[in-house]
């Protein structure tokens, strides 16, 4: 029987010693009374410096928010009866703490006598490597498919992403090219941010949004009694921008007359406001960005050749959405969250077959048209996943009139049978809006005109900015 019974104990002992997790038991009186081999190895204690001392040799920072007591009758374990696992730190024996998931439980017997308490810990130190390298990972995919606010992992991106790093550490003028809703100006945002002039102001101008007589007075400022109107003196926005960038969008849509003054600026580094002779230094950077092909229009005489080389010194191209389709899903995930924080809602996902008509669609209006369709989701999804339903018509229904041209190729208006461009009107303009799915970008690109100019037309001839519903 004796035998039988030692035998008993070795092997229990050799079961302990195999475990993964550290096991120690105590008596009634708080003395350890076992250890095993995960433990040695866990705290660097072998058991026979750890049989006879009190569980405070483990310094654990958790004991029920408390030091472990010297008195075993204060020990939270027997007043519990238990111990949630929690996570914790014990302290090894050459001074530095091991993370652990720590649990203890009192031992008792039939007459609820108190046998002892057995404690297990889980070493959480590879796990928490594990997960740290997880993390260092996903922030640095993280950094590969974003700059700023701009998302992409596609081959094309990357391309710009690299740009912009090159452009950033430099002060050369960089001409950004595109289609409408590309994120032209998150690029010159993310050049200037990332660059040498970032404490200076940021400063952007749409140029197509004003005439030429208040463009000029915009960009160059004026003093009192230049004009009509002009009752002090204004500082213009290159001055403003002193120290900093300037950027000027749709720089295409400027006249010929503004284009003059804006290369003697890019040479001379001087403005001078309307109607004062003196000249003014400024210290600059000016990025320039435009939908337009520059190109064609020097070689068409609508755009100065002096002008386009001093401007695209550094050019960037960003593809447009439909060519890189793999960043999607990206952009989406980007615009739930962007969407969740701004509205208060919950939305986690969107469903496969909705996703597969984002993936689908062209995107003519390209980054800022998905931005919408998301939002349009958010204003009918009524779950916590949008379903194909919730998304645009347009994109449900994927118009084909919606396919935007190669860059360069900008289709016409509708010609007439004698192969002739008609004269702009409001039934033609009605028209185009209708074959476009009401995209003032697509119309723009099929007249020739920017987005701002077709605003501009549909206020003059009182057109609805969207379709009027029967």
């Amino acid at each position: 029987m004796k035998t039988h019974k030692m035998w008993d104990i070795h092997f229990f002992n050799q079961i302990l010693d195999t475990m993964a997790d550290g096991l120690f038991t105590l008596d009634s009186h708080g003395q350890i009374t076992s250890w095993n081999r995960a433990m040695e190895d866990l705290t660097g204690y072998t058991a026979k410096e750890a049989l006879g001392k009190g569980c405070n040799l483990l310094q654990c920072n958790r004991c029920f928010g408390k030091d472990c007591p010297s008195d075993m009758k204060k020990c939270g374990v027997l007043k519990h009866g238990t111990s949630e696992s929690k996570e914790c730190h014990v302290r090894h024996r050459d001074g530095y703490d091991v993370p652990v998931i720590k649990s203890a439980r009192a031992v008792r017997d039939e007459n609820d006598t108190l046998l002892g308490i057995v404690e297990t810990l889980t070493n959480l130190t590879e796990l928490n490597r594990m997960k740290k390298k997880a993390q260092d990972a996903e922030r640095r995919l993280g950094e590969i498919h974003a700059l700023g606010n701009i998302i992409g992992k596609s081959r094309g991106m990357q391309d710009v992403f690299y740009a912009i790093t090159a452009a950033a550490d430099s002060r050369a003028t960089v001409l950004i090219q595109g289609e409408s809703g590309t994120g032209k100006e998150l690029v010159a945002g993310a050049i200037h941010y990332n660059g040498q002039l970032s404490q200076g102001p940021f400063i952007p101008v749409n140029c197509a949004a004003l005439s030429e007589t208040l463009l000029e007075s915009e960009l160059f400022g004026h003093i009192k009694g230049a004009f009509t109107g002009a009752h002090r003196d204004r500082k213009g926005r290159f001055e403003e921008a002193h120290g900093g960038t300037i950027f000027l969008d749709e720089i295409g849509e400027l006249s010929p007359y503004m284009q003059v003054k804006l290369l003697r600026v890019l040479q001379e580094r001087e403005i001078q406001r309307v109607g004062e002779s003196r000249k003014i230094k400024i210290n600059i950077r000016i990025l320039a960005a435009t939908h337009k092909d520059l190109y064609r229009l020097t070689r068409e005489g609508q755009f100065r050749e002096d002008l386009y080389y001093r401007l695209k010194v550094f050019p960037i191209h960003i593809p447009p959405l439909k060519s890189r389709r793999e960043d999607i899903p990206l952009l989406v995930r980007k615009f739930i969250d962007k969407n969740n924080d701004r509205e208060s809602k919950k939305i986690k996902d969107i469903s496969r077959n909705a996703m597969a008509k984002l993936m689908e669609y062209p995107w003519p209006g390209n980054v800022r048209e998905l931005e919408n369709a998301i939002e349009h989701a958010f204003v009918l999804c009524p779950s916590q996943q949008i379903q194909t339903r919730d998304l645009p018509i347009e994109v449900r229904e994927k118009k084909e009139c919606l396919e935007i041209p190669p860059s360069g190729s900008e289709s016409p208006m509708p010609a007439t049978a004698m192969g002739a461009q008609p004269k702009l009107n409001r039934e033609n303009l009605i028209t185009l809006l209708h074959e476009c799915g009401w995209n003032k970008a697509e119309v723009g690109r099929r007249m020739g005109k920017s987005r701002t100019s077709v605003w501009k037309y549909m206020k003059k001839w009182h057109i609805p900015l969207q379709p009027e519903t029967k």
